[in-house]
């Protein structure tokens, strides 16, 4: 018998065992290799002592002294010191656990001022959640920074819009093209390849031919705009990720000449970013992050922007946690549902899991018939579609998440 490189098993434990204590001495580090662990001894090479380092670094103390006190000077209060830890975690670790340690420093050692200095800022990962807390301090980024803080959110977006921007225009344009499909079409407007498709089974072998039993086409179009959606994005401190998927896809919905597309940005304030939408790193320079939430306010200013609305879809996206007047939030989105208003309500839109939120409200509004979940990038495309094509969604979040 042997192992899977060919060792005998007691030879292959022998083999391994040198790696395994590496692998404990780098995740407990040099405070947990003391005395009766059996890691005291262990050697590191050049390489794992600068991956020890690194880790130490930003690990190796108790949370309430990470943001404090004198042991916090060996990273936390050194441009030159951060500088040159983000170059050497970029050398030891892939970009997805680079992006992970720069989130931690960021909440461990208080380094978000940091980001305000222009060769650090340089120096990092662009991520989501990096651009989330570009966001945050856009207020207060030096004039020197802001360029160099517009190229990281700009290199982040156009990662993200290779992604997903081609993928929800062709959902969104499917789903256009069915809702907008008739049976009754004129003679122009036969959709042929569906009609035969539909009716083979209507096939006649006397005439030799399909006898259309069912035509399908699609009807005139009288305005080039098909659908009216406005997203209402709450930009309180905790809906960053949310906020940024939210500019990119109001960029990508607004390039579609079928849709007319408007942005809201709230807090317990209401800004309309609609005519930024052709560029969103300009909408996410023009969100305003951390600040109180007044949901009521912000879905009055929505309501003023309905005009047809049986062909509006109203997107919120907040965690409902509402500093403004409850009961009438409910009551406008009563009303907007019960005008003919499609509505729907994203607790987040992010790739961070289950979101913290407002269950009282999130229970309301299901009540009122309005959907309230969660909802990934990757989700949303198919999510527009299926609220475009007039699909029930509670049974679309049920096949989603299973």
């Amino acid at each position: 018998m042997s192992t899977a490189d060919g060792l005998p098993p007691a030879e292959a434990a022998i083999d391994t065992a040198p790696d395994r204590v590496r692998r404990w001495r780098l995740v407990l580090g040099g405070d947990g290799a003391g005395p009766g662990t059996g890691l005291e001894d262990a050697q590191l090479s050049d390489e794992d002592s600068g991956v020890d380092a690194v880790l130490a670094a930003l690990y190796d103390k108790p949370d309430e002294e990470a943001t404090g006190g004198p042991r916090s000077a060996n990273l936390g209060a050194s441009a030159p010191r951060v500088a040159r830890w983000l170059g050497d975690i970029r050398r030891y670790f892939p970009s997805t656990v680079v992006q992970v340690m720069q989130r931690d420093a960021v909440d461990r050692l208080g380094l978000t001022r940091m980001l305000l200095e222009k060769e650090l800022l340089s120096a990092v990962e662009p991520d989501v959640h990096l651009v989330g807390t570009l966001l945050s301090l856009n207020g207060v980024l030096p004039e020197e920074t802001k360029e160099t803080a517009r190229e990281v959110v700009r290199k982040v977006v156009t990662e993200l819009e290779e992604r997903l921007a081609e993928r929800t225009r062709a959902a969104i344009r499917g789903a256009l093209d069915k809702a907008s499909r008739t049976h009754r079409p004129r003679p122009g407007d036969v959709d042929w390849a569906r009609t035969i498709h539909a009716n083979l089974k209507h096939y006649s072998p006397d005439l030799r031919t399909i006898v259309p039993e069912k035509l399908i086409g699609f009807g005139r179009r009288q305005q080039a705009v098909q659908r009216d959606v406005v997203l209402a994005v709450d930009q309180s401190g905790s809906m960053a990720e949310s906020v940024v998927y939210s500019g990119l896809f109001g960029a990508v919905l607004a390039s579609m000449r079928a849709l007319k597309t408007s942005f809201v940005a709230f807090d317990t304030e209401v800004a309309d970013l609609t005519e930024h939408l052709a560029d969103p790193v300009d909408v996410l320079f023009g969100t305003q992050l951390g600040g109180g939430t007044d949901i009521n306010r912000a879905i009055a200013y929505c309501q003023s922007l309905v005009e047809r609305p049986e062909r509006t879809l109203l997107v919120l996206i907040s965690d409902l946690y509402e500093g403004g007047d409850e009961e009438e939030l409910l009551h406008r989105m009563a009303e907007l549902a019960g005008a003919g208003v499609q509505v729907v309500t994203l607790l987040a839109l992010s790739d961070s899991g289950a979101p913290s939120y407002d269950h009282e409200n999130a229970a309301a509004l299901a009540e009122l018939g309005i959907p309230a979940f969660a909802c990934t990038p990757d989700q949303f495309p198919d999510l527009m579609a299926a609220a475009i094509r007039g699909d029930d969604l509670q049974s679309w979040v049920a096949r989603a998440s299973s």
